[in-house]
């Protein structure tokens, strides 16, 4: 193979051949061995650089006798983002396309294109996060430099507005950072190398933070006793190795300098030193911080971050901080936790629910396979590559998932606003008193945290002789409300309302028994005689069969029958919703549960007849509401309701019950004043957080915009500043951040197309009353 002549490209006339006449590519098509001569004319320029020129990347600057075609380098690069494909079985299947017989296999550069990839990865970590442009050089680059940014999250000085500080109150939640902490047991590491043989190329200039730093940190603490957690319904695997890990909880996007090994577990030690490093340069002054055991470990938070290097030191005193536990993670807390540590009840929050880290594991974990073996330096490298890729891949489809978002969003907020005004009215009308107390309370506790918690659930001890006093109480007020004496010495209204419809229930109800109840409802609706002699002349004289005879009940009694049935459906509900709830905390065993589970039995046996007796009064009274659905019909409560808290709705049934003063200020009703009062403030929470989350992607959509236009302005500021002297360098240097600027600006066309109708829908299908 002849080389070109650097300058003038024409032939050279003083080859100079490698050693052995035997040079190594790895191509695309195979590993080859062929003869190369390199130019030793005098003008002509260093071997490396003359192969770097036809894109052949070497292995080593010195005597190279290795090198791999930047196509090849490329295509791996991708492949391993895409298919987590190791770089063992990557060449092996370039090996086999020279030779797949093993007769005549290629000469084995395994390690030289392992040295290879590393340095290509490094390089392409340099340039695309602009330290190649620096003019002080690569050595400049300060910790952090090479991670992508998040350029929905707040960054003062790229993508807030100048006067951010002093936005009214009520709206500073928008400029809040939102981060989640946690851990992964996969990404383990053998010890087959140590720092000083492998370090990593980076320093902590990426995702991962500084080895050396932290380490000492570490071994200066490695004594200190951990407080013992109080929080005993969730359990940590401590006993394996991994990393920790801190993310914008949003967007899920890796922060620079909050990754960091494990070495025993998970230690508060190592998730605060990675804590403070991750946030250590921020100078946002509201954090959300998510964690799975944020319970225990923001207890003595403030004390433990004063002992960490001043580098990397947090003053968290100065901020505004709350702590919340992940949505799908709260349940396996204990109970004061939940209500603590909640990101549906806590205001200005939106819709995030922490789970932002444990969507990455899925596209990290396959890495862990061939991680494992590595060196300490290589295996930070290559983790910071994937995280690269997946930080470039959240910033390139924000347009898409911000509008998804948003459409979500305002649907939500509309429909559970509506939903809060109308259960606000139903209750309004009857006790408007109690409910101004509650706002006042649930308001209270907003601006001030360690008040009353108006979402704690006092624990009510419920009983079958309770629930039969109760209803004998609500007989009692109904007898009392009427002063007439009854027409009939011995069957009141009730009773004959109540034996009627039980006859129209019953279809196999005797004859004889119809007879004399239409005697004694003649008495009291004359009418009915003449309609039944009516029906019995135009027949055959005499109905076929008992279930045939009209009973000519008035259209107030059908009124009554449902929502008689509705009550006793709301009650029976009630009643369910404490029994699982007392099932699962209480009892174990089988005995215990099978007679539990005939007890349910039963109560789901009334939950059926109080929606049979409903559905037949709606037969004959549609315009009294809605036929019953089987989605209609659950609790006040969630724990027999499939949906999430944030998306869960309140059944028109509970609208609809009959709620009297007494009933909400008989503390004896199985907590049905706490269940009303709870019930409320979740509805109220809902409509809050969905109308905040509309708000917070309003803000993170216009910071995108905003950041994408610093990035473009900053790389074009790049472009500008160059002044090497060499000539095709410079150019080469000045078209690559044009080529990044104009990226930059197309993705904001893009998102900004996307998001066109975004303002205008939110403003439409917006309610004009606002929220209370």
């Amino acid at each position: 193979m002849d080389p070109t002549r650097a300058s003038g490209g024409g032939r050279c006339y003083r080859p100079c051949p490698t050693a052995r006449d035997d040079f190594m590519i790895i191509h695309g098509n195979g590993v080859h061995s062929v003869k190369l001569d390199f130019c030793g004319c005098e003008s002509a320029e260093a071997p490396f650089q003359q192969l770097l020129r036809i894109h052949w990347f070497l292995a080593s600057s010195k005597k190279p006798h290795t090198a791999a075609m930047f196509n090849v380098l490329e295509q791996f690069h991708l492949l391993s983002f895409e298919s987590k494909v190791s770089a063992f079985e990557f060449y092996q299947s370039l090996s086999h396309i020279s030779d797949n017989t093993g007769l005549n296999p290629p000469k084995d550069q395994y390690k030289q294109f392992l040295r290879i990839i590393r340095q290509w990865h490094h390089l392409k970590l340099l340039k695309r996060t602009g330290c190649g442009h620096d003019p002080l050089g690569i050595s400049n680059t300060k910790q952090g430099d090479c991670a992508l940014l998040c350029p929905a999250c707040p960054h003062p000085g790229k993508n807030l507005l100048q006067d951010w500080r002093s936005i009214k109150p009520e709206k500073q939640f928008l400029y809040s950072l939102f981060v989640a902490l946690d851990t992964n047991f996969q990404l383990k590491q053998r010890a087959v190398s140590k720092d000083s043989n492998d370090p990593s190329l980076s320093e902590g200039w990426a995702y991962f933070m500084e080895e050396s730093t932290y380490k000492s940190y570490l071994s200066h603490h490695v004594n200190d006793v951990q407080e013992k957690s109080t929080c005993s319904s969730h359990n940590q695997g401590l006993d394996a190795t991994g990393i920790g890990i801190v993310v914008c909880a949003r967007h899920g996007m890796k922060l620079a300098n909050g990754i960091g090994d494990l070495q025993k577990g998970e230690r508060y030690m190592n998730m605060d030193y990675l804590f403070a490093s991750a946030l250590s340069g921020t100078t946002v002054n509201r954090l959300n911080i998510s964690y799975d055991i944020a319970c225990q470990w923001h207890r003595s938070l403030y004390q433990r971050m004063m002992s960490l290097p001043q580098a990397v030191r947090l003053d968290l005193s100065a901020k505004h901080v709350l702590f919340f536990v992940p949505k799908f993670l709260l349940p396996t807390h204990i109970m004061p936790c939940q209500w603590k540590y909640s990101f549906n009840w806590t205001c200005r929050v939106g819709h995030t629910n922490g789970e932002a880290p444990e969507h990455g594991w899925a596209h990290i974990n396959p890495v862990g396979s061939s991680t494992k073996v590595m060196g300490p330096g290589h295996r930070c490298d290559t983790i910071d590559d994937f995280f690269g890729d997946w930080n470039w891949k959240k910033t390139i489809t924000l347009g898409s998932t911000i509008h998804q978002k948003i459409s979500e969003a305002i649907l939500q907020r509309n429909e559970h606003q509506e939903d809060f005004e109308e259960l606000e009215k139903s209750l309004f009308i009857k006790y408007p008193e109690q409910l101004l107390m509650w706002r006042q309370q649930i308001e209270d506790w907003e601006d001030d945290l360690s008040k009353l918690n108006p979402f704690e659930v006092k624990e009510i001890s419920i009983t079958q002789a309770s629930i039969h006093l109760q209803l004998a109480k609500e007989e009692a007020r109904a007898a009392q409300r009427s002063p007439e004496p009854p027409l009939h010495p011995d069957i009141l209204p009730s009773i004959l309302i109540s034996a009627g419809i039980d006859l129209e229930d019953q279809h196999n109800a005797l004859a004889c028994r119809i007879e004399v109840w239409t005697k004694t409802h003649a008495l009291y609706v004359p009418g009915s005689a003449t309609l039944r002699d009516l029906y019995y002349s135009e027949g055959s004289g005499k109905a076929s069969a008992p279930e045939d005879i009209p009973l000519y009940l008035p259209l107030q009694l059908w009124e009554g029958q449902a929502n008689d049935a509705l009550n006793e459906l709301c009650q029976t509900l009630r009643s369910r919703a404490y029994m699982l709830k007392f099932k699962d905390c209480f009892l174990c065993g089988q005995g215990a549960n099978t007679r539990a589970r005939n007890c349910l039995k039963n109560v789901n046996a009334k939950i059926d007849l109080s929606v049979a007796k409903y559905c037949a009064a709606h037969h004959a009274l549609c315009m009294l509401g809605p036929l019953l659905a089987d989605d209609d019909v659950h609790s006040m409560s969630s724990e027999d309701d499939q949906a999430s808290e944030g998306r869960r709705w309140l059944s028109w049934i509970w609208l609809s019950c009959e709620y009297t003063a007494e009933d909400v200020d008989d503390k004896s009703d199985c907590g049905l004043h706490e269940a009303i009062w709870i019930e409320w403030c979740k509805a109220r929470a809902r409509a809050h957080r969905w109308a905040e989350e509309v708000d917070l992607l309003l803000e993170e959509k216009q910071r995108t915009l905003q950041f994408l236009k610093w990035d473009a302005t900053h790389w074009a500021e790049r472009a500008e500043a160059i002044t090497d002297q060499d000539k095709p360098l410079n150019e080469g240097l000045r078209a690559y951040a044009e080529c990044q600027a104009n990226i930059c600006r197309r993705l904001g066309v893009s998102f900004t197309h996307t998001w066109r109708d975004v303002q205008e829908f939110s403003d439409v299908t917006y309610s004009e009353v606002p929220v209370n």
